[in-house]
């Protein structure tokens, strides 16, 4: 992985679900940002993983943060799977040309073409605050990514709660 914590981001401008441009230096000074790196649309995992980003979308919000969804899909498949999604509010942004560049600058690129399962969080002044590699079929968790967010903040570690 050669985007490592501590680091500034690699700057990016992708295409969104949406329909618009989306740039990662745009957010600086304003929000903190999630790169969620999944390896491609129409997946269990990866259909999970974005449902479950929406799930905390206000919780996000609260902590002026914004999630970026990214793999080597075209926009029209980021657009045909944000419908089967149902409700995502956040960008679903295609890597598909050149391919893979920005999985790439990352270094999260793997040799078949897709993108590792890899999470990056940004801090409102560009750097990397956490990085991860997932093995594909593991479904990251969000309290890893809430944690590091409230960590910017100063607030204490989270400690997980016993189950009785």
């Amino acid at each position: 992985m050669s985007a490592q914590v501590g680091t500034t981001a690699p700057d990016f401008e992708l295409g969104s679900h949406r329909g618009e441009k989306v740039r990662l230096s745009n957010f600086r000074g304003r929000k903190h940002v999630i790169i969620a790196f999944h390896p491609l649309a129409f997946t269990p995992v990866c259909a999970t993983q974005m449902r479950n980003y929406e799930a905390d979308q206000t919780w996000f919000r609260e902590h002026e943060t914004h999630v970026l969804g990214i793999s080597v899909d075209s926009v029209p498949a980021k657009i045909a799977w944000a419908k089967t999604l149902a409700g995502i509010t956040y960008d679903l942004l295609s890597d598909f040309h050149p391919h893979g560049a920005v999985a790439q600058a990352y270094g999260v690129q793997r040799d078949d073409g897709i993108s590792e399962r890899a999470i990056f969080v940004v801090d409102k002044s560009g750097q990397i605050v956490f990085a991860k590699v997932y093995d594909i079929p593991t479904l990251p968790d969000n309290a890893e990514v809430r944690q590091a967010i409230l960590n910017l903040a100063g607030a204490p570690p989270h400690t997980p709660e016993r189950l009785p």
